[in-house]
C-alpha cells in the first residue's frame, strides 16, 4: 500500500482493492470497502459517501494491517472477528468454525418443534446454536457441549457478550452428561471425509480447526455417534436436529433408522440442497 501521505479514502480503498485483486480474493473492491467500513467504523455507504476526504494516518495503518491478513487468505469473519448468525453478533477466531448461514436452518427447525424445556447443542463451537436457542426459545435451561477448551472458552465469551444464559459443559459428546435428559437436541458435527478435507478451498483448511471438520473415513462417525448416543439424552418425545452434509443425507437417515428413532426427516437447505436431519425419541 502507498505512503500515507495525502492518501483519501477512495485512494486507500482501491490500493486495497488491488492488493486483494492480486492475491486473488474473490470481489476484491467490494472486501476493500467492507474492510474500510470495519476499521473506519461506518457502514460501506458512509464510506463511499466520505471517499474524498483524507485517510486518517492511524485509520490507514489499522486498515493496512487487516488487509494484509485478508490478503494473505485469513477469513474475512477472523480477520473482522464477528460473524452474524441469525439476531447474533458473534465473535469469531481459530478456535472454532466459523458460523455459517445454512446452520441457521437448525435453529428454524428446531424451534418449530420444540421451544420449551431443556435444550442440548452437542459440539457448540462458538455457541452459535445454543445462543441463538437462548435468545429465541421458551427454553428453562440451554447446554452447550464442546470437547474443546478452547472452543468452549470463545462460547462463553460469546454468551457474556450477549448477555444470554447457557450452561457451557466440556464433555466428549454426551460423555459428560450422563443422567441428564434433554427435550431438544442440536448439532452441527464434523461431517466431512479426509479427502474432501484435503480438497477444501485453503481459506477454510489452513485457518479453520481440523477437528471441527473431519469425521472419520466415510464422514459419518460424529453422525453415527449422535445417533446411537443421543436417545439416552433424550426425554420421551424429544427431538433432535442434525446438520448433515448434502451428499451423505441418505446414508444419515438410513443410519437413524438403523437406531430406531421415530418420524426422521430430511428437509434441503435455501440451495435445495438435503441438509437437515429431524428424528424423534419415542414416547416409552
Amino acid at each position: 500500500m502507498r505512503s500515507e501521505a495525502a492518501v483519501n479514502v477512495a485512494g486507500a480503498i482501491e490500493a486495497a482493492a488491488g492488493r486483494l485483486r492480486a492475491a486473488r480474493v474473490p470481489k476484491p473492491r467490494r472486501e476493500a470497502n467492507r474492510l474500510w467500513a470495519w476499521v473506519s467504523r461506518t457502514s460501506p455507504g458512509e464510506a463511499y459517501l466520505t471517499r474524498e476526504r483524507a485517510a486518517d494516518p492511524e485509520l490507514f495503518r489499522a486498515f493496512d494491517v487487516i488487509v494484509t491478513r485478508r490478503a494473505a487468505g485469513e477469513p474475512m469473519a477472523y480477520v473482522l472477528g464477528m460473524a452474524g448468525f441469525r439476531h447474533l453478533d458473534i465473535h469469531c477466531d481459530r478456535r472454532a468454525l466459523i458460523p455459517r448461514p445454512e446452520t441457521e436452518g437448525v435453529i428454524d427447525h428446531a424451534l418449530g418443534r420444540v421451544r420449551t424445556g431443556r435444550a442440548l447443542d452437542l459440539g457448540t463451537g462458538t455457541g452459535c446454536l445454543a445462543l441463538a436457542l437462548a435468545q429465541e426459545g421458551d427454553f428453562v435451561e440451554v447446554v452447550g457441549v464442546d470437547d474443546s477448551e478452547e472452543a468452549l472458552a470463545l462460547a462463553a465469551e460469546n454468551g457474556g457478550a450477549a448477555g444470554l444464559a447457557v450452561r457451557w459443559v466440556l464433555s466428549n459428546f454426551g460423555v459428560g452428561l450422563s443422567g441428564q435428559r434433554f427435550d431438544l437436541i442440536v448439532s452441527n458435527p464434523p461431517y466431512l471425509t479426509e479427502a474432501e478435507y484435503a480438497a477444501l478451498d485453503p481459506a477454510v483448511r489452513v485457518w479453520e480447526p481440523r477437528h471441527a471438520l473431519v469425521s472419520g473415513i466415510d464422514g459419518l462417525d460424529a453422525t453415527r455417534r449422535i445417533l446411537r448416543e443421543g436417545r439416552a439424552l433424550l426425554a420421551p418425545g424429544g427431538w433432535l436436529v442434525m446438520e448433515l452434509d448434502s451428499t451423505r443425507s441418505a446414508d444419515a437417515a438410513a443410519l437413524a433408522r438403523t437406531e430406531r428413532w421415530n418420524e426422521i426427516g430430511v428437509w434441503d437447505d435455501l440451495f435445495g440442497r438435503p441438509r437437515y436431519l429431524t428424528a424423534r425419541q419415542g414416547q416409552s
